[in-house]
């Protein structure tokens, strides 16, 4: 974090998680050319996108390499946003590290480690999900 990116930018990276279940509408919403863009006005360099079990797959992706899909969206004078895609990873402790800012689903594991490393955190509740455990923990805190 903090080192020199492409054209100079400073390297701002938004990480996004939905855990181990699907989570179609966070990853469709922050998949949105809008989302996009006002993270690229706003500085930031990377998305990377853990997109658990769901179906929709981002759109424009340019290669699949160990279940990690690439992309690269925009680019203008000042750098690009360089997107990254993937399904699960046996540990997402150092994409979580690495984030200037994590946009996570409402479960406890993530929230907690997110606090945790006092990284900003923008929480979603996934509403699809039975029982909804997630909107009684983003309630209490």
């Amino acid at each position: 974090m903090g080192e020199g990116g492409e054209n100079g930018r400073a390297k701002k990276t938004v990480f996004v998680t939905v855990g181990t279940t699907s989570f179609d509408a966070l990853v469709k919403a922050v998949d949105s050319d809008k989302v996009k863009e006002e993270l690229f006005r706003k500085g930031y360099t990377d998305l990377v996108i853990q997109m658990g079990r769901g179906s929709y797959f981002p759109s424009k992706i340019t290669s699949l390499s160990h279940q990690v899909l690439l992309t690269t969206w925009i680019s203008g004078d000042d750098g690009s946003l360089s997107v990254d895609h993937f399904t699960f990873s046996p540990s997402i402790a150092d994409y979580m590290e690495s984030a200037s800012l994590i946009i996570s689903h409402a479960g406890s594991g993530s929230i907690f480690e997110s606090l945790r490393l006092s990284k900003p955190l923008i929480v979603v509740v996934n509403e699809d999900l039975m029982d909804n455990h997630q909107s009684e923990l983003a309630e209490e805190l």
